[in-house]
């Protein structure tokens, strides 16, 4: 029974598109290339908001080698559909999966 838990992503699958919904929600794929000010203020707000989740998430769930790559892939396949420039989706999936990363061995090992 434990080797089927490995597999069960239903939670990091979850994690994927409410993170995703609020990212569109809040920085919508249209006003990425404004030069507002208020509008990369938004963006920045947006990222630590969103990176915050992750991180916690990271840091209370038991995420293997699959379930980590399988956020980092619904992720960057949400962006894209929601229609996020690539290097925009490559950059975020690319820290979204870095931080996880970090965080889930953080959570193994209290002194790093």
């Amino acid at each position: 029974m434990a080797m089927f838990q490995w597999f069960d992503t239903a939670e990091v699958d979850e994690l994927a598109r409410s993170i995703t919904a609020e990212l569109v929600k809040r920085v919508p794929p249209a006003t990425l290339g404004s030069q507002d000010k208020t509008a990369a203020t938004r963006l920045r707000n947006t990222h630590d908001a969103i990176f915050a989740r992750a991180g916690k998430f990271a840091r209370t769930h038991k995420l293997n080698i699959y379930k980590k790559a399988r956020l980092g892939n619904q992720f960057r396949w949400a962006l894209k559909e929601a229609g996020y420039p690539l290097k925009f989706v490559e950059s975020w999936t690319y820290d979204l999966v870095t931080l996880i990363t970090l965080e889930s061995t953080a959570r193994k090992d209290p002194e790093r």
